[in-house]
């Protein structure tokens, strides 16, 4: 259990890492391209669709930093309402529900990077589009990855309940 916690704590430092970047990446282009355009009249033509593609990894990487905390979009209505056995049942399956979604969403995004890359498109600077797509399975594997390695943590809180009530 401790070496999962201490890879959910190494991505989660990773994951935090790359969204300060980014948008500091989003901040800094997007103020030059307000000042340039207004102090110049000008303004650099391909900071517009690299701040695009930097909020879509900005949005991946705090979708998996949500997924690691459990802070993402859940109905926890019913949830407040369970016993703590019941409440760790109904975490572990939902995790690994969404896990099993997150890799199929996953290997979809996966098929259109490979049509991206046949198709040989460029984004800006002759950068391929397909790197700047290259979050889509990206993200949604590492969100994979925290929804099993939360299931993980509530098997581990269920199995030690039931351990200590048992003793």
């Amino acid at each position: 259990m401790r070496l999962l916690r201490a890879l959910n704590r190494a991505l989660v430092r990773v994951e935090t890492v790359l969204l300060v970047v980014f948008l500091g990446v989003m901040v800094v282009l997007a103020f030059a391209q307000v000042l340039m355009r207004n102090v110049a009249g000008t303004g650099l033509l391909w900071a517009d669709p690299l701040v695009r593609h930097l909020v879509l990894w900005a949005g991946f990487m705090g979708a998996a930093l949500a997924t690691s905390e459990e802070r993402h979009i859940s109905i926890d209505a019913i949830n407040k309402f369970l016993p703590s056995r019941a409440r760790h049942i109904v975490k572990i399956s939902t995790s690994l529900f969404a896990a099993v979604t997150c890799y199929f969403l996953a290997s979809a995004a996966w098929v259109f990077i490979q049509d991206e890359r046949a198709a040989g498109g460029e984004l800006v600077l002759s950068i391929p589009s397909w790197i700047a797509l290259a979050i889509l399975p990206a993200g949604y594997l590492l969100i994979m990855i925290h929804f099993v390695l939360n299931s993980a943590e509530h098997m581990g809180a269920l199995v030690t309940k039931t351990d200590s009530t048992e003793t």
